[in-house]
This record gives C-alpha cells, structure tokens and sequence, in this order.
C-alpha cells in the first residue's frame, strides 16, 4: 500500500489517502504550473515510468492527489491592525511609546481572538448603550465611557463578582450605598441599568475632579479606588496613568476598555456586523404594582400583563427573588399597545 504526500501551497489544499490497487483510473492533478482553467491530466501523464512499464510499486512511492480549492478567502488574525492614532474621552492615547502600544493591542487581539464572544458583545450594545449614550450626554460626559460596560459586565445587568460587586458598572456594596443604591432581600438597584448608570454617572464625575480631569486615571480609580491609585502615583512620583506599575487587573484595565471602543465602535469592520444585526431594545412601560396581601408571585404579575416570569426577570433584573413581599413596586413590562412584542429597529441610514 502506497502513502500519499500532504502537500499544501497557498490556498490549495492535499489530503492523505491509502493507494488501493484497483482497476480504475487514479485521480487527475492540474499542472501547477498551469492556469486552474485547464483540464485535468490523464491517469497515463501522472504515473512514473515504472508503472507503465507494469513493474510493482515500490512501498514508499509517493502520488500527489488533485488540489482542493477552499471557497472564500482566509482571513488571521494579524489581517487587523491597531490603528496608528486613537483618542479616547477627545484624549490622544500615547501610541507611539511601545509599551503602551503593546498593552492595548494585547487586548485588541484579545477581544477578537473570541469571535463568537465579540459577536455576542457588540449585539448586546445595541440594548445597553442607549440608556448610559443619554445618560452621560445629558451630564456633558464623553460618549466613549459608555464602553466601560463592557470591560466591566459585558452589558450583563445581573452580572456579579467574588469581590461581590454587582450589576452591569459594577459597584462594591459601599460604593453602591454611597451612591444611594439600595439592595436588600428583594431588590439590588445596583443590577437596574438606568440607576446603576445615573450613580456612575456622578462617580465618574467625582474621579475626573480628583484625578485633576484625566480619564485615564480616572478610569483607574474606578478599578482600583481613588486612594489606592493616589498611593501609587505618590510613591513612583509620576502623575501619568500610563507609566503608572499598579495592580495587573488596573494595567489592563484602560487599555481594554480603549480596545473595546475601537472594535465595537466600528463592528462592521471587525466583526462584519451592520446596525440592523444588534439586538434592539423591547418597547416597554413601567407600572405600579401594588402588594396588599403577605406575598405575590412574580409569575402571577407576568401573567396579568401578558407576558411571562422569565421576561418579567429579564427586563427587571434588579429583583432577587420570584416573590414580592407587601410594598409597592415600579415594574417595567412589555409595551401592551404594540403587536408580537414590539421588538423596535432604528431604520438604517
């Protein structure tokens, strides 16, 4: 039996198959010096010599196989560059010191090593960068921290740490009350988009004060706190986040969070995603619901506004538990004016 040679050049592609002498012909190859155009050759331009002298093939005689054309073209990794200039809260970020260079595109080539997960996050910013895109415009802050969602719960609501910290910025439970967001048995306000993000809002507004209007640190203070970062700047007598050596967590931090605004900025050039294929928010309306016996199931909520426990659990993330205990309760459910569940897409340009 004869082993055929795995041979690949460029594009075209040899596969290994045992020789079985049979009375049928071999499989033809194109001359690779031939346009692919061309017709195959025949069985008797193929074989060596010796066969056609009918002497027996020597074991290790080796037959090249037909190439296999792959369909579309091949795309690595290394096809995408950081770009030469990138800015960042109207900030240029120092790209042309090395080691800084070197941090983000780490974790540019990080965010896209995981297509599906990058897929998956950049459909997920057309639900959650709505709600922080007005938020922050409203209290004159830039645009681009809305990208901290991200880096910080990959816009997961209900997302929660070991430090404990919860909902989609992340507050620590100090952080959270000092910002007046309430978390009890039933309720963690910090898990409601909106509030988590007006409470952001003012923390970040409070950091850039402190950091004496640099986002870069301040964005750090946020990883890290305020007075750790102070710390560490005082000691390595420096005032510049980049040449800051802090925890490997605060390192990557930044530059992540620059990274993520370059990819998610433009999916339709890193991820081939148009506008149309981001999940779009689901009409909703908030009402009032008004607990008078011990308990009520959320279920029987759902099902009194025609929708369901889990879409109930979905839009109101902040809530705990499946049972509301006696209270009144603001909760968001789907819009009942609109058919098949009002699932709005912005027109495209």
């Amino acid at each position: 039996m004869m082993i055929h040679w795995v041979r690949s050049f460029m594009w075209a592609t040899y596969v290994i198959l045992p020789l079985i002498s049979l009375p049928i012909p071999l499989l033809a190859s194109t001359d690779p010096g031939a346009n692919s155009g061309q017709k195959l050759e025949t069985e008797k331009d193929l074989l060596t010599p010796d066969l056609l002298d009918g002497q027996p093939e020597p074991e290790d005689r080796l037959v090249i196989l037909p190439e296999i054309k792959r369909e579309g073209e091949r795309f690595f990794l290394s096809s995408f560059k950081l770009p030469d200039k990138i800015t960042f809260a109207g900030v240029q970020v120092p790209l042309d010191n090395w080691q800084v260079r070197e941090r983000i595109e780490y974790e540019f080539y990080q965010f896209l090593e995981d297509q599906g997960e990058s897929i998956i996050l950049a459909k997920r910013t057309g639900r959650c960068f709505p709600p922080a895109e007005r938020q922050l415009a409203e209290n004159g802050l830039p645009d681009d921290l809305k990208y901290m969602l991200l880096v910080e719960s990959k816009c997961i609501s209900a997302a929660y740490s070991k430090a404990k910290a919860s909902g989609p910025w992340q507050f620590i439970p100090s952080t959270g009350r000092r910002y007046r967001l309430k978390s009890d048995a039933v309720r963690d306000e910090r898990r409601n988009l909106e509030m988590s993000t007006e409470a952001a809002v003012k923390y970040l507004k409070y950091l850039k004060d402190f950091q004496d209007n640099d986002w870069f640190l301040a964005m750090a203070s946020y990883n890290a706190g305020e007075e750790r970062i102070r710390k560490l700047l005082k000691e390595q007598k420096i005032t510049d986040y980049w040449k800051m050596h802090g925890p490997r967590e605060t390192m990557r931090y930044v530059p992540r969070i620059i990274a993520a605004k370059e990819i998610y900025s433009q999916p339709e050039k890193y991820l081939g995603l148009t506008k149309k294929d981001l999940y779009m928010p689901l009409e909703t309306e908030t009402i009032t619901v008004h607990v008078k016996e011990s308990q009520r199931a959320l279920a029987s909520v759902a099902e009194e506004f025609g929708t369901y426990l889990l879409e109930i659990k979905m839009l109101n993330p902040e809530f705990k538990k499946d049972m509301l205990p006696r209270g009144s309760y603001q909760i968001r459910v789907p819009r009942q004016t609109c058919p098949n569940r009002c699932f709005k897409q912005d027109p495209t340009p």
